[in-house]
């Protein structure tokens, strides 16, 4: 699949806002369900638009090192202030954009 320049750019600006959002909510404190699911839209639209085909392997990897990271670091940092908070606010973005990336990738190993 080709993307076009302003797909890459919508996607890399979704991916920078989320990161950001995600660390600033983490810090203010719980969430309510409207910034959840805007977290989880922000992955859903990173995962679509800002992974190209030679990108796949590495996103996947280091997503899933980070997923794995953030649900278990969240109970070895949870005397950091705001450590625990700011890794479930990441995991909102990243558990999505690293289910989108795996389907992508397994539809096309299976049209090749």
């Amino acid at each position: 699949m080709v993307k076009t320049k302003n797909v890459m750019v919508i996607g890399s600006w979704a991916f920078l806002a989320g990161v950001v959002l995600a660390v600033v909510l983490g810090v203010i404190g719980p969430m309510s369900q409207t910034w959840t699911m805007l977290l989880v839209a922000v992955g859903l639209v990173v995962g679509l638009l800002n992974v190209t085909e030679k990108e796949v392997m590495p996103f996947l990897l280091s997503g899933a090192v980070l997923i794995l990271a953030s649900a278990l670091g969240g109970n070895v940092m949870g005397n950091i202030p705001y450590a625990a908070s700011i890794l479930d606010s990441l995991l909102l973005i990243f558990v999505p954009s690293t289910i989108i990336v795996a389907v992508k990738h397994v539809f096309n190993l299976a049209r090749n």
